[in-house]
């Protein structure tokens, strides 16, 4: 069980559930195109992620925190160093061990729903362990369902379903599988203030009463003070990291990029 000092510092009981790694990159460089025109997207980055913990990556555009996520999770390759989810190192393998692996061990929230407008709420969630042809558990789905708050939604067609109504199937969508590792690129960046917070409460439930593990990319201080922590990107190199964040500590930190970018 989690529980909080007056202070905001969590005790040993989070620290002991979140030393398992659910996924590491180890000087981890992401280069595209060469000569003039090479750009170093990721230099030499080191992270873990741990288990039953929610991390938020920031930093200012450019900074490399989609690659960061992009890369870890499979769906583009890395130049040098390696990338594992769980115990499975990405590097060298094919197009379909990488297609097989991200189906069965990690979930994935983008900012677009991606949601197929014929099938209704509960299709679309069960739709990725339908083409894999797995049944879904059913005692999770029915906690899943329940947790992100679409009980009484899940005949309806995404038209029929407001914003953040649509980025809660996505978010239920990929905690079905039950995953290894959510990976959620900017879930909010399509939802208004009150629709964001809700997803964010999700997601934030979801590591706490469901063990899961999330890493959300985010420009948002008030979307990242949901984490357990922030990791900080600068040109494509990790520069900070902060536990129990919030807004306010996380803007003053973003405000430290903008001032220092300015004068460089």
């Amino acid at each position: 069980m989690t529980t909080t000092t007056p202070s905001g510092v969590q005790t040993a009981a989070r620290t002991t559930a979140t030393a398992a790694v659910a996924a590491r990159a180890t000087d981890l460089t992401k280069v595209y195109g060469q000569g003039e025109t090479q750009v170093v997207a990721l230099d030499g980055v080191s992270v873990d992620f741990r288990k039953a913990e929610f991390t938020a990556i920031m930093g200012p555009s450019g900074s490399g925190k989609s690659t960061l996520m992009h890369c870890v999770a499979g769906l583009d390759s890395i130049s040098s160093g390696s990338a594992r989810i769980g115990d499975t190192e990405l590097t060298g393998l094919k197009d379909k061990q990488l297609t097989k692996l991200r189906r069965d061990k990690i979930g994935f929230i983008f900012q677009a729903f991606n949601l197929l407008p014929t099938l209704n709420a509960l299709e679309n969630i069960t739709l990725p362990m339908d083409i894999a042809g797995r049944k879904p558990d059913q005692a999770w789905l029915d906690t899943v369902v329940e947790t992100v708050g679409l009980s009484g939604r899940l005949k309806h067609r995404p038209t029929e379903l407001s914003g953040g109504q649509q980025q809660r199937v996505a978010v239920a969508r990929a905690l079905a599988g039950r995953p290894e590792i959510m990976f959620a690129d900017e879930p909010t960046g399509n939802l208004d203030s009150r629709s964001g917070a809700e997803v964010l409460g999700f997601l934030r439930n979801s590591v706490r009463e469901l063990g899961q593990t999330v890493v959300m990319v985010t420009h948002d201080p008030v979307a990242a003070s949901y984490a357990d922590r922030v990791v900080f990107l600068a040109d494509g190199r990790i520069v900070d990291e902060m536990a129990d964040p919030t807004a306010d500590r996380v803007l003053d930190r973003m405000k430290d990029f903008d001032a220092k970018g300015r004068t460089s």
